[in-house]
């Protein structure tokens, strides 16, 4: 048997600790980068374009971003998962088949969500929170990324593909490439080529498409254990259902993330202004750089729950589960020390303007103060994916939006201003945190349960 053929089967063998580290730390390096690049562009947009609404403008497209990621997490979070779950049941041709699926449902989505964006992005825009000051930096980033939609659709897919086949080393080389590319072009289009806030948003696209070519020859090499054949590159209506389910989750995190942003650019813009906008896109990069690092964590711990659960080794899954919130935790207490000690000298390196950074620290101290539980939360929602149990993880990704956040937003705020938007956040982190413990504790004692009485 080859090399490849055998890749997978690791996660059902390995030490869970050391399996744990050598896919997760792969999903990190590369997360990091990606959130360390988008701190970068800003950084580059914030100098290079000489006005500070361009960050307020970039702040815009947040909502823009979330659903761009939440179509993504749909066809590609689903699809890995479902991959891994294949896998440990020793089904290649289902595996095969999710391979074709996700290339055409990426595809579909992809055209669909571009053409409806460009047609209706001046009214999108001002949805979103513009301002006649800040629409035209919304507009050029947004059209850019928009016509690229389907090339970051298909790169997010198979990113994830790639780390459930068992390369997540390979996974994250691509993954810093296509950063390393950004941050080569971003530079050059900014200030050299003089395209303002679309130069940020060519570099991604370009740095995309390299990167997706690089998997895509991946995917067609016929010498591995997974490829790419044509009688598979075919909706099948039993794998698309499947996917849809188990990918539902990040889906429906993304979309009422994408909804959040917009109530909250929208009050910011009653209780702030513009320069509120850009203070919380300048503080929601540096706070989703630490996230990043538990979402790393997450895509480590996915192939390996799922597998795992797939091959009913529930011993296992629950070792993986429990290594996941340790470090996450741990994560988490270290990004609150540094953000509530040096809040001030975080918020300066976007921007100059003094407005912009006061509001911006304020913000990241509240915000900030409940993000030691957070890391639980997330590995929670994360670990209902991987093992299939798409209600749960549905259930647990959108209360946290749209009934515990989306009612302090409309609440707090009338007593407390602007400040009330910072304090709707930790306050649904908490209570959002309490539910996540309530299903996991049940879950265990079913994997214990299923584990001492396994035939």
């Amino acid at each position: 048997m080859t090399t490849q053929a055998k890749a997978p089967n690791e996660l059902g063998t390995a030490n869970i600790g050391k399996l744990l580290i050598s896919y997760a730390l792969p999903a990190i390096a590369a997360q990091m980068t990606a959130s360390i690049y988008n701190i970068v562009d800003s950084i580059f947009i914030g100098h290079g374009v000489n006005n500070p609404l361009a960050l307020s403008g970039l702040g815009l497209t947040l909502p823009l971003m979330n659903l761009a990621a939440a179509f993504g997490a749909l066809v590609g979070a689903g699809g890995a998962a479902l991959l891994s779950i294949k896998l440990g049941q020793k089904d290649k041709e289902s595996a095969n088949r999710v391979l074709g699926n996700v290339l055409v449902l990426n595809i579909i989505i992809g055209l669909t969500v571009m053409t409806f964006g460009l047609v209706f992005i001046d009214p999108i825009s001002y949805l979103f929170g513009a301002s006649e000051q800040t629409l035209p930096f919304a507009k050029s980033f947004m059209k850019v990324i928009l016509f690229g939609n389907t090339i970051t659709h298909l790169y997010m897919g198979f990113s994830c593909l790639m780390r459930s086949c068992g390369y997540p080393k390979k996974s994250m080389y691509i993954t810093l490439l296509s950063v390393v590319m950004n941050l080569i072009l971003a530079p050059i289009f900014i200030f050299v080529f003089q395209w303002g806030i679309a130069g940020a948003a060519w570099a991604t696209i370009i740095s995309q498409t390299i990167s997706l070519i690089v998997l895509l020859f991946h995917f067609t090499d016929k010498t591995k254990y997974l490829y790419l054949q044509r009688r598979y590159i075919r909706l099948k209506s039993d794998i698309v259902k499947n996917i849809i389910s188990v990918g539902m989750s990040p889906f429906m995190q993304n979309i009422c993330s994408c909804l959040v942003v917009i109530v909250i650019n929208n009050l910011l813009k009653s209780y702030g202004g513009d320069y509120a906008i850009g203070a919380y896109s300048n503080v929601n990069k540096i706070l989703m750089m630490f996230a990043m690092l538990v979402i790393g964590l997450n895509q480590g711990m996915q192939p390996i729950a799922g597998y795992n659960f797939g091959a009913k080794q529930y011993d296992r899954v629950i070792q993986v589960l429990k290594k996941a919130i340790f470090y996450a935790t741990c994560t988490m207490c270290f990004a609150c020390l540094v953000c509530e000690l040096f809040p001030e000298a975080v918020c300066r390196i976007f921007t100059d303007n003094e407005e912009m950074n006061n509001i911006a620290t304020t913000a990241m101290r509240i915000i900030i103060m409940t993000f030691p539980i957070v890391g639980f939360q997330m590995v929670t929602s994360n670990f209902f994916q991987s093992i299939g149990k798409a209600i749960v993880a549905a259930i647990l990704s959108t209360t946290r939006q749209l009934l515990f956040l989306l009612p302090a937003l409309l609440i707090l705020p009338n007593f407390f201003g602007l400040n009330g938007v910072w304090f709707s956040m930790p306050v649904s982190d908490a209570i959002s945190t309490i539910l996540a413990a309530f299903f996991l504790r049940r879950e265990i004692k079913k994997l214990k349960y299923y584990n001492n009485n396994k035939q």
